[in-house]
């Protein structure tokens, strides 16, 4: 079940405590909780994209979130649609920031899947899924079709 995406926290205003009773209970009822997060450009542009990925993750995260039943995935909001794609480098970043805060918030050990989710496509699959900490992907319209979709799946599995 997907909660938080960026349009129901930008449009409908859901809140970081919204989005994480709407994960407790999907958790509750035996679903898995993929809690979306990221910055809009204005606030990376700013200087602030660890910090608002940062507060995201310490409200949406539902107590009780494990590898069994939570999946973050990071979609830099910029980047959502646009055709516009994160750099490996601030992929990385961000990746590797957001397993930071998840073993701090969790405890030492747990290790909830991180997806990336913005503009993904069959260009660029096999470069994002080579990014460390980078275990999977939150395929938008490139998985409307079959032919681009079949080649971020097989980028997945050669990485």
């Amino acid at each position: 079940v997907i909660v938080g995406h960026s349009e129901r926290r930008a449009g409908y205003g859901e809140s970081d405590a919204a989005v994480a009773a709407k994960a407790a209970a999907a958790q509750g009822a035996g679903l898995t909780a993929i809690i979306c997060v990221g910055e809009t450009l204005t606030e990376r542009e700013a200087g602030q994209a660890l910090a608002v990925v940062d507060a995201q993750i310490a409200g949406s995260l539902p107590e009780g979130a494990s590898p069994e039943n939570t999946v973050i995935a990071y979609e830099p909001v910029w980047a959502i649609g646009t055709g516009k794609v994160a750099t490996v480098a601030q992929i990385a970043e961000m990746h590797a920031f957001i397993y930071e805060q998840i073993l701090s918030l969790c405890s030492e050990g747990v290790r909830i899947r991180v997806l990336y989710g913005g503009s993904v496509n069959a260009g660029n699959a096999a470069d994002i899924f080579a990014v460390p900490c980078v275990d999977g992907a939150l395929v938008g319209g490139a998985s409307l079709a079959y032919d681009s979709f079949t080649a971020i799946i097989n980028a997945a599995q050669e990485s």
